[in-house]
């Protein structure tokens, strides 16, 4: 990228600053909140991020729901936690319901708006997309039950891991880009996903063969989910009104979102 600033004013060089501590606080308070607080401080991670996330959403896309995203968003993610910490014994599926409900409403959303009505589709796609990243949220609060408790500390750190490397990277390598305009780099994609792979390597704490190409393959996945995302955040803020603060937020926060049930999926079936 030639550019030396990206879409929202931001120099190059603040734009990856901004989104590597945004990740890292992330990360934090998902790996270190429920340590100091036990479920509770699971639970206050989970909706710190998904409130920033909801904050960050219209201002990040510039989808026209001004005032029904972030109503939406806040009652997805309240439901989306409530059927996973009120049931004695709750299950991930219980989820569905806020996608299913989410979108009658974001329906009802669309006919209650004044007209003209500019951009329906995106708004709609725009309103569900929350709806589902801050349901996926949620499944963070189920980790630990997946599996051990190192595991779901594992599957965050990888996470957290892949997108800071891609970030970091990003700042000293930025070239080929992956797209005009997007200041990402080819090297950064690749790098961040090896490194979230060799995490996922040292952590295992086994010599077994089976035991660490197990961990391999599932570092690659969910390291590659995370970046993929990631990068998709960068395409989305980089096309975006160019509002700066929400930038890191929807960076950091959206490729969690997606890595969810993908970290809840390897936990379970103890590949880390």
């Amino acid at each position: 990228m030639t550019a030396a600033e990206v879409g929202t004013g931001l120099p190059v060089r603040a734009w990856h600053l901004a989104a590597a501590g945004a990740v890292a606080l992330a990360t934090a308070l998902l790996v270190l909140l429920p340590g100091y607080a036990g479920e509770a401080g699971r639970l206050a991670a989970v909706a710190v991020l998904q409130v920033a996330l909801v904050a960050a959403w219209v201002p990040a896309t510039g989808i026209p729901a001004r005032a029904g995203a972030p109503v939406l968003g806040l009652a997805a993610a309240a439901g989306a936690d409530l059927l996973l910490v009120v049931p004695e014994r709750p299950e991930i599926g219980s989820l569905l319901a806020v996608p299913g409900l989410g979108l009658l409403a974001a329906v009802l959303h669309q006919m209650l708006r004044r007209a003209p009505r500019r951009d329906v589709v995106g708004s709609l796609a725009g309103v569900l997309l929350l709806v589902c990243a801050v349901s996926a949220l949620a499944v963070l609060l189920l980790l630990p039950t997946a599996g051990d408790a190192p595991a779901a500390t594992t599957a965050l750190l990888l996470v957290g891991t892949t997108l800071l490397v891609g970030h970091l990277v990003d700042l000293v390598l930025p070239r080929p880009p992956v797209a005009p305009g997007v200041p990402r780099g080819v090297p950064a994609l690749v790098l961040s996903v090896l490194a979230g792979a060799v995490l996922a390597l040292l952590r295992t704490g086994s010599g077994d063969v089976a035991t660490l190409l197990a961990a391999l393959a599932a570092g690659l996945v969910l390291g590659a989910v995370a970046a993929l995302v990631g990068l998709a955040a960068g395409y989305v803020v980089a096309a975006g009104p160019g509002r700066a603060w929400p930038a890191p937020l929807l960076q950091a926060v959206l490729p969690f979102a997606a890595a969810a049930p993908v970290a809840f999926s390897v936990v379970l079936q103890n590949a880390l």
